[in-house]
Order: structure tokens, then sequence, then C-alpha cells
């Protein structure tokens, strides 16, 4: 099992950045996918930012240029860098990962939510305007 741990949420003003963390419990030097999901009330939960094991990452045009994720392997722990943010920014903010064996090529990650089987349990990103 591998938890997932998310911190640096909180209120901001439009235009403002924050730096969101999300701390593995295991070791993320493997073949793996990690991904950064938001959810606001009443909406689907949707994938803003994945980055795969050989570094590659893929945003949706909404955050593209705004949003920036990025592993700090040693320490285990999954960012997700946000300027310029704004008030339909607002939402929960969840991390998740899946995991392949090593001796599976690096896989192609996607911001899908089915592709993921380990969760956060999320932060909270409140932005106004």
């Amino acid at each position: 099992q591998v938890q997932l741990v998310e911190s640096g949420g909180g209120s901001v003003q439009a235009g403002g950045s924050l730096r969101l963390s999300c701390a593995a419990s295991r070791d993320i030097n493997t073949r793996n996918c990690m991904a950064w999901f938001r959810q606001a009330p009443g909406k689907e939960r949707e994938g803003v930012a994945a980055i795969g094991s050989d570094g590659s990452t893929s945003y949706p045009e909404s955050v593209k240029g705004r949003f920036t994720i990025s592993q700090d392997k040693a320490a285990k722990t999954l960012y997700l860098q946000m300027n310029s943010l704004k008030p339909e920014d607002t939402a929960m903010y969840y991390c998740a990962a899946k995991f392949y064996p090593f001796w599976t090529a690096a896989p192609s990650c996607s911001r899908l939510r089915s592709d993921y089987n380990y969760w956060g349990q999320g932060t909270q990103v409140t932005v106004s305007s």
C-alpha cells in the first residue's frame, strides 16, 4: 500500500502563487506516473498535470504556462507550482500515482482519473478575486 499526503494548499488572491507538495510513502525513483487532479464542488475530477518517470509532462490548456509539475525523487515528493492563479482554479487538489514493474518501458502518463490507483486525501486551494 502506498500513502500520498498533500500539503501546501490555502487561500490566495487572483494572480498569486502556491506550491503544492505530495509526499509518498515509497520510493518514486521507479517506473511510475504521478499526477495532480482537482475537483470543484459539483464538477468532475480533472487532471491538471501529469509526469512520468522519464520526466515527460502534460497539462491541459486551462493551466498550461501557469502550472508546473515536478518531482524530487530523493525526497519522494511530487510538486505542483501554480502561478497566476484564477478564481476558477479554486478546488480540492489531489495527488495520484500508479507504479509499474521495473522491467516495463516508461509509461505514457495520462491525466485520466481511471489510470491512477493511489490517491491522497486532498488539499484545498481557494483563489479570491
